[in-house]
């Protein structure tokens, strides 16, 4: 069976989940996105302990659909010894817990009952590993109870049996081999119903597919081993997944942290697919700005991150916290300033200009960054986007900019620039500094997604992105290089543009050439004129003929 096979399998179990709630009166309810994405990882890590079971013992193997009646015969000592060899990546599970008894006890009279309290066991039960923290300390568990969603008691049973027999029906087993590309796909129509802004606003949460590529594919030039990976404003973390990729998911470890426990519990699902289940514990549920949760265990100063990316929230109303911000304790943080409060319209202040700050903080010394900005900030004459261009370019950290296609983003008008940080992009290595700028706005296909308009970069346009931007390759009304004293000259504008050559384009005529030319210019002025004289005439002639 192909990939796309394995893909398209998995999204029909996705819409029989959905179609189960809609059934019961939850579709486009608020708990909706909670019973799919629990019920599918409840699937999963049932799955994923058979599946790496079966590698280690071969009765279990041969059993086949069956290995749980095989696990059946395990006393407690062999059963907790084969949980122990299966590592972090699996969760713990009890003999009860198994879909296949679920599937057999179905018919119980207290049936709903039965599934929440396997959902409540399995969470407390890997409450170590796999709960999401917030920054107080609290832990978010995996699963939480799913039949109270139904108003009737009398229904909940139905319900449960219902979403119990699509999951019988599928197997993930041969989907574990797949890589990337194939969860990432997955994920994103997992969670494609609540990315609208009337399903939950999940468009804050996401970022398109291609952007992140882009993005680690620019920061991650070479192998790269043992290093730490942050997202201060995460979402359901396509870019932190994106960057774990390119980096190899062996070779780092991820930190985040978001103010919506909803993206929080989609971010840690994402974890889970994508084989990061170690850095689970490091994803936290927190204000970033005013309770960083990251911190050095020695002298609790702020952890410093090798790797960052950031798609930050663009306009947001932080009013309420802002007297926190301007307190001296932030103040290093916060070099630039913190955003004023307007008089109206409190919901479009610039929350991002603060992440900037946070993330350019919180970067290590050879530390490297990627983050989502309004195109509107890399030109801004004055205030506090200036002050952190110039930052960037008088420390020597600015690597470049891309800026992007207008409606990238189906869900904003916004025009986005990518703006690249790199403390080592000073010349130590000594090669001289320069920064590359690219204009990717004329770039991209068109398409129709809802009631929006929306761009699509093609496979090949990526990849032009991301190579001239890597060799530093100056392209005719696309990308340039330049120096950061060029920058400075330019006001610290970090539009493409702005550096572009102006061509005239030359001619070489003969003398006679010209001098027909010119005759044919005076000619059609001078009959252009005549005509214009003639009509001020008739116009004056019709004036006079008006009459009262």
């Amino acid at each position: 069976m192909t990939t796309i096979n394995y893909s398209e399998k998995t999204k029909v179990l996705i819409d029989q989940l959905k179609g189960v709630c809609a059934a019961y009166g939850l579709g486009n309810d608020g708990n909706e996105f909670k019973i799919i994405t629990q019920s599918f990882l409840y699937k999963f890590l049932n799955d994923k302990f058979g599946y790496e079971a079966k590698k280690i013992d071969n009765k279990l193997a041969t059993a086949n659909e069956k290995w749980t009646d095989e696990l059946a015969d395990y006393n407690d000592n062999d059963f907790q010894l084969l949980q122990l060899r299966l590592g972090a990546n699996c969760a713990k599970f009890k003999r009860e817990h198994f879909l296949s008894y679920l599937f057999n006890h179905q018919n119980d009279s207290d049936f709903s009952k039965t599934f929440d309290d396997t959902l409540r066991d399995i969470a407390n039960d890997n409450n170590d590993v796999f709960s999401v923290k917030t920054e107080g300390g609290a832990k978010i568990t995996l699963f939480e109870p799913i039949s109270n969603y139904i108003s009737d008691p009398d229904k909940r049973n139905d319900f449960c049996r219902a979403i119990i027999n699509k999951l019988v029906e599928f197997s993930f087993e041969e989907i574990f081999v797949q890589k990337f590309d194939f969860f990432s796909t997955i994920f994103e129509y997992m969670i494609s119903d609540y990315n609208k802004d009337g399903g939950g606003k999940y468009a804050e949460y996401y970022t398109p597919h291609a952007v992140a590529k882009i993005m680690a594919a620019i920061l991650v030039d070479g192998e790269v081993q043992n290093v730490t990976c942050y997202d201060p404003s995460a979402g359901s973390g396509s870019l932190l997944m994106s960057l774990a990729h390119a980096i190899g998911e062996k070779n780092c470890s991820i930190y985040s942290q978001d103010i919506s426990q909803k993206s929080s519990n989609l971010l840690r699902l994402n974890l889970i697919l994508n084989n990061l289940v170690d850095s689970i514990p490091n994803v936290i549920q927190g204000n970033t700005l005013t309770a960083p949760y990251h911190k050095n265990n020695l002298d609790g100063t702020l952890r410093k991150f090798d790797y960052i990316v950031s798609n930050p929230p663009f306009k947001l109303d932080f009013s309420d916290y802002h007297s926190k911000l301007t307190a001296d304790i932030h103040k290093k943080r916060f070099f630039a300033g913190v955003p004023n409060i307007p008089k109206k319209d409190v919901d479009k202040m610039a929350i991002y200009l603060l992440f900037i700050q946070h993330i350019i903080f919180s970067l290590s010394a050879k530390g490297k960054a990627a983050i989502v900005v309004p195109t509107g900030f890399i030109t801004a004459q004055s205030g506090i986007e200036k002050k952190i261009r110039e930052r960037l370019v008088d420390e020597k950290m600015l690597r470049g900019v891309v800026s992007m296609p207008s409606n990238i983003f189906a869900t904003t008008g916004t025009n986005v620039s990518v703006l690249f940080i790199d403390k080592t992009n000073d010349g130590r290595d000594g090669v001289c500094p320069v920064c590359t700028l690219v204009d990717a706005s004329k770039l991209g296909e068109t398409i129709k997604e809802g009631k929006n308009q929306k761009t699509l970069l093609r496979d090949f346009e990526e990849q032009q992105i991301v190579d001239a931007f890597r060799t530093k390759e100056a392209i005719e009304d696309f990308s340039v290089v330049v120096s950061y004293d060029e920058i400075k000259e330019k006001n610290y504008s970090l539009s493409a543009g702005q550096y572009f050559d102006i061509k005239i384009e030359y001619v070489d005529i003969t003398p006679e050439e010209f001098e027909a030319k010119m005759k044919g210019y005076k000619e059609n002025l001078s009959a252009m004129f005549a005509e214009g004289a003639e009509l001020e005439k008739e116009i004056m002639k019709q004036l006079e003929g008006l009459g009262l």
